[in-house]
């Protein structure tokens, strides 16, 4: 796993969120550079649609809750190509999430230092897909394992 450059991690909140609040509602938006490797990072209400691009390779999470508790919810689109394009996305996003995820945490750290109770809350990841292969629904951990 490649490891996070704090300094090419780009911190934006949008109104609505502080470094600390909500927990439900709050959303992250995870984009980058294939160019220079930088990392933006947006945190708010909704998601920052402004910053998705036509690659579709953006990285999405947001809290939610069900009758087992809190969970962080990640999204991810592998998307309805041919399936040797939808192999590559899938290897391509399993390959990275472990860095997005530590992106996330990392750069919103004053959230999980104040809320330290989530830093043991589930992650569950959507990989969406029109292919049944490439579209499962996976725990992959806590917070903790990307610290």
């Amino acid at each position: 796993m490649e490891r996070l450059d704090p300094e090419k991690l780009y911190v934006e909140f949008r109104p609505g969120v502080t470094t600390t609040e909500p927990i439900l509602g709050r959303k992250y938006t995870l984009t980058h550079s294939d160019i220079t490797a930088e990392l933006f990072l947006t945190i708010g209400l909704q998601f920052a649609y402004d910053k998705i691009t036509s690659m579709r390779d953006e990285v999405l999470a947001e809290w939610k809750t069900s009758n087992l508790g809190i969970f962080l919810y990640v999204y991810v689109y592998i998307g309805n190509f041919d399936s040797a394009i939808n192999a590559i996305r899938n290897a391509i996003f399993r390959r990275e999430l472990p860095l997005a995820l530590e992106a996330i945490i990392y750069g919103d750290n004053e959230f999980f230092a104040t809320h330290t109770q989530l830093n043991y809350t589930p992650i569950w990841i959507y990989f969406d897909s029109t292919d049944p292969a490439y579209n499962p629904f996976e725990y992959w951990g806590t917070p903790t394992d990307y610290k």
